[in-house]
């Protein structure tokens, strides 16, 4: 570890597995509610487990990708972070605003009370104090990150992190803002959802995967930026306009069908882009590193991202095809493989990287983490297939036949059942994983080696 100030990063990402762990539990509780709708429903209904659910993993991303800043600016920017005392402050703000947020979801605590109560806005239903809260972190961080940054060396990745950061901080104003019409609202909450997810976080992912293939292939600075600055581009270009592909139903002008459309179908180029550049700088490498866990990961986040999103996405974003999808298991299927190829597993690629560096340790456990990476990323390719077939017949039968609901549910009852059990492949790998990164092997080396020292990483 080359700046002491790192070491930040090392709570954040104990925070973010925590989180993790809470968040694909909370799916396979989710999952099981699918296949016996009665399950625990007078302790916890399913709508206030799928929002733990959800906010979990908005949640232990979001640390994930400050926990990485905290981890890689200090090193690309030649210096220490400005202050560790907010970096830290930023940390407490975050887990009380979650802990407030579930304590409120799960008691339903100051019903209908503007500024304690939860809102009934998917996503974004914290109350208004937790909101504040995690805007108060966000300037925090920016300020943090960008005093550190301005101070320091420029390069390629932190320009498009902070870009990415920045863009993130500013969309999440549009959570305070609740109008009365529903068709404004829902294009308003998209900016949030759609540019998050479609916009600013990936060229949060695009400059995480350039830092490590940058550490674990050894390929020149030039050659990354350039593909950087390209994936950027297109994510930029295809992203904002592509917000339009959720604008079909709600309410606005029809020409938002084709602008939607054929932006939408752009989408699927920079994740093209990411997964090319992750093979062509592998393939250009000359670094032996010894984190090979690392490495998996990072090309595995690239490859699944563009199934995920693009190819995924790409099946049901046409406005022809969405008037029938729409709404239905498919979503879920593109939703799921997506997060987990995009976000979740740069996450941890970027933990697997860093935290042997932060503990001081050689990478350990590794073929543990290996086949967490595996079974994790089987499951959820399992998953994605039982929810589209399952999304198919929903279609069919919703959308073409006109079948009433519970005939619908009790004909894609199997692939519900399917589905809990590759959920289940899911939490395994992901409490491996936990346990490969957190638990040292016997007679495990506690100095770092040379090779980390004088690589600096």
């Amino acid at each position: 570890m080359k700046y002491q100030t790192q070491r930040i990063a090392y709570w954040y990402f104990l925070a973010a597995m925590a989180v993790f762990a809470v968040q694909v539990i909370g799916g396979l509780w989710a999952g099981w509610i699918y296949v016996s709708p009665n399950f625990l429903s007078e302790l916890m209904p399913f709508n206030i487990v799928r929002m733990l659910h959800t906010n979990a993993l908005v949640v232990w991303l979001l640390l994930g990708f400050f926990g990485a800043a905290y981890f890689l600016i200090p090193e690309e920017s030649e210096r220490e972070m400005y202050s560790t005392k907010l970096a830290y402050i930023q940390l407490i703000l975050m887990l009380v605003g979650t802990a407030g947020a579930v304590v409120t979801y799960t008691f339903d605590l100051f019903h209908g009370h503007w500024l304690l109560g939860m809102e009934g806005r998917e996503f974004i239903e914290q109350p208004v104090w937790v909101k504040l809260g995690i805007l108060v972190a966000a300037l925090i961080f920016l300020f943090n990150i960008s005093m550190t940054v301005l101070k320091g060396r420029k390069t390629a990745i932190t320009n498009v992190l902070l870009i990415g950061l920045w863009a993130l901080s500013l969309l999440w104003l549009f959570a305070f803002y609740n109008p009365g019409n529903l068709s404004l609202d829902k294009m308003f909450w998209w900016y949030i959802v759609h540019l998050w997810v479609e916009g600013t976080w990936e060229l949060v992912m695009a400059s995480i995967l350039a830092f490590l293939l940058l550490k674990l292939t050894g390929v020149d600075r030039e050659i990354i930026e350039k593909w950087l600055y390209i994936i950027v581009a297109t994510a930029l270009f295809s992203g904002i306009l592509g917000t339009g592909h959720h604008y079909y139903w709600i309410g606005l002008p029809g020409y938002w069908q084709w602008i939607g459309s054929i932006f939408s179908t752009l989408e699927v180029v920079p994740f093209f882009a990411m997964m090319s550049f992750a093979f062509v700088m592998v393939w250009k490498g000359k670094r032996d590193h010894p984190n090979k866990a690392a490495l998996l990961w990072a090309l595995g986040a690239a490859t699944v991202a563009f199934f995920g999103a693009g190819v995924w996405g790409f099946l049901h974003t046409l406005h022809g095809v969405n008037y029938y999808t729409h709404g239905t298991q498919i979503t879920a299927a593109h939703g799921h493989l997506a997060f987990y190829g995009a976000y979740v597993s740069v996450n941890l690629a970027i933990i697997t990287y860093a935290m042997p560096i932060l503990r001081g340790r050689d990478p350990y456990n590794q073929v543990l983490n290996m086949v967490s990476f595996w079974l994790m990323t089987a499951g959820m390719s399992f998953m994605t297939f039982t929810l589209t077939f399952a999304g198919t017949v929903q279609t069919h039968m919703q959308r073409v036949l006109g079948e009433n609901f519970m005939e619908i549910q009790e004909g894609v009852h199997l692939f519900f059942v399917m589905r809990w059990i590759s959920g289940l492949a899911v939490v395994i790998g992901a409490l491996l994983f936990i346990y490969s990164i957190m638990v040292p092997r016997r007679h495990e080396i506690i100095e770092p080696t040379d090779h980390y020292e004088s690589e600096g990483a």
